[in-house]
């Protein structure tokens, strides 16, 4: 069986690369490159690929943004994110998102050629590394979450709103898209039952938030 590979990176040296490593694989087939999340969903409907390598941080949507629509026009298809993230809050963004496996771009390219074929034959993929200390944060947040309505990076979001940062702002800081960042913003008032920037801000004050070391 041949997998059939689309990948989705806004640098063109990179989606070259990738396409010199995969194809050298007796098993693997690059179908397309695509250098958005909204081209890729045209490259996808076209090359019904297997896997769909993409990377998190492109111009325009960013990849975890644009998977939805990518896996409506490639039902059959897994995503495996590529990415220079290796935070596991944005490990377990993407697999909420839909991702099927999450790669570093740092990793050996026998690594990358591992992880479609796995992601390809059904299985989810993370580096043994970034996987365990995705499980450890998971654990940590289980802990705190009696304690602490919030998320690690529902804090970080609360604390650079309290400072006056706008979402935009916010977004850049955080490396996250805009629509994240409004998400996590409602999510937080949800979550403490606020109504005003005001009362944010209070709250803030009172948990210490503004004291702590930025991120």
């Amino acid at each position: 069986m041949t997998i059939r590979v689309l990948i989705v990176d806004d640098h063109a040296i990179l989606r070259a690369g990738l396409r010199r490593v995969l194809e050298a694989e007796p098993d693997i087939e690059v179908v397309g490159e695509a250098p958005s999340a909204d081209r890729a969903v045209f490259e996808a409907i076209s090359g019904r690929p297997d896997v769909v390598l993409m990377d998190v941080m492109m111009p325009g949507k960013t990849g975890i943004e644009g998977m939805p629509a990518v896996l409506q026009a490639a039902p059959d298809a897994r995503v495996l994110v590529l990415s220079m993230q290796d935070d596991p809050r944005y490990v377990r963004e993407a697999f909420e998102a839909g991702a099927a496996g999450y790669v570093l771009k740092e990793a050996a390219d026998s690594e990358v050629v591992d992880a479609v074929r796995a992601v390809a034959g059904g299985e989810r993929y993370v580096h043994p590394a970034l996987g365990a200390r995705l499980v450890a944060a998971e654990a940590e947040e289980r802990r705190r979450a009696a304690e602490d309505p919030l998320s690690d990076r529902e804090r970080e979001v609360l604390r650079l709103l309290a400072l006056g940062h706008t979402n935009q702002e916010i977004a850049n800081v955080l490396f996250i898209s805009v629509r994240t960042a409004e998400t996590h913003r409602a999510h937080i008032m949800q979550k403490l039952r606020l109504s005003s920037r005001a009362e944010l801000v209070r709250y803030a004050l009172d948990e210490g938030l503004l004291d702590e070391t930025p991120p």
